[in-house]
């Protein structure tokens, strides 16, 4: 039986191969995704998704908007990073399928009453605010989830908005904090785990040999979303951080970690939006997260590309013509 997932997220070059590795996946039932505000606002991830599906030939995936802003404070995004659209790389046409009129939040809160008490899990790729929105309004939710899997946070690597700070946590600590203190099974995929996911030249030029209008859009993505991070850690490729989230689903065989207890910095100027991960268990705060710290990046690579592949089987409808920017 397929594993039902809501996915909430903010695409996001790499949140778009997160959706597109789901989508190719049998094992996966996506019942819906949800947009939220982050990378880019709200009016952009609600697009992009869209754009997203049809072009991995699923018009029929539910996409919900979410919140336009964090529960305190503004909305911090990062063009900087993923482009003025978001999605800059691979010039997309304008979706056609309808965006659903329900909230994401009564999504969110709809689903996981209806469906059967821990058959659902929650995949956030963005920050947390649908989720920790959802666990205010209705906490009898966190009981009925299966699990919540997570790309956020980051321990011995620090942060990349701020130097302790990981990006999806910082833009809505509190919610972090809502969702942290759930009670819910959490598992994280911190930039301890993502960082060593690197888009090298061979991993990008086996995807390219797929040779598929839907290839080429990723390696359009891959090629403009990766300059950001090798300017910056001067690796060899950048990190792909939310396709891991999906791929723990498919393989958890390929991660290792500690369960541990984690807490969000929610006052501190300095600190604001750390995952404050108590990796040695000095603390004796309950452990609520396992925190993913390993990964085999070569294996993480060998089951993207198989599926992005899939999209290229004749049985399956032909993504749309696109141009490379």
């Amino acid at each position: 039986m397929a594993e039902k997932i809501i996915i909430d997220t903010d695409p996001g070059q790499d949140d778009a191969l997160a959706i597109l590795l789901a989508l190719a996946s049998p094992e996966i039932e996506v019942l819906g995704i949800v947009a939220a505000a982050g990378n880019v606002p709200l009016s952009l991830t609600t697009k992009n998704i869209r754009k997203i599906c049809e072009l991995a030939g699923r018009p029929d995936i539910k996409v919900f908007a979410g919140c336009s802003q964090p529960m305190t404070g503004p909305l911090v995004t990062a063009e900087h990073v993923h482009g003025a659209t978001g999605l800059d790389g691979a010039d997309l046409p304008e979706p056609t399928m309808p965006l659903q009129e329900q909230h994401g939040v009564d999504f969110i809160i709809e689903t996981l009453l209806s469906e059967p008490e821990g058959t659902v899990t929650v995949c956030t790729l963005g920050p947390l605010t649908d989720l920790g929105k959802a666990l205010t309004r209705a906490p009898e939710i966190a009981g009925r989830i299966r699990q919540i899997v997570l790309m956020g946070g980051g321990l011995f690597e620090g942060g990349n908005i701020t130097p302790a700070a990981e990006f999806n946590i910082y833009v809505d600590p509190p919610a972090a904090a809502v969702v942290f203190g759930s009670g819910a099974p959490i598992v994280m995929m911190p930039l301890d785990v993502t960082h060593k996911t690197l888009t090298s030249r061979a991993r990008v030029a086996a995807i390219q040999a797929i040779g598929t209008p839907l290839s080429d859009a990723v390696v359009g993505w891959l090629d403009y979303f990766e300059r950001f991070d090798v300017a910056k850690y001067g690796s060899d490729g950048g990190p792909l951080h939310d396709p891991n989230v999906i791929a723990y689903l498919l393989k958890p065989e390929l991660y290792s970690g500690r369960l541990c207890n984690v807490e969000i910095e929610t006052e501190s100027e300095l600190t604001k939006g750390m995952t404050v991960a108590d990796w040695w268990g000095v603390s004796g705060r309950p452990k609520n997260a396992m925190f993913m710290r390993d990964v085999d990046a070569d294996g993480f690579y060998a089951l993207l590309t198989e599926r992005l592949s899939w999209f290229g089987r004749a049985e399956n409808a032909a993504p749309p013509k696109l141009r490379l920017v």
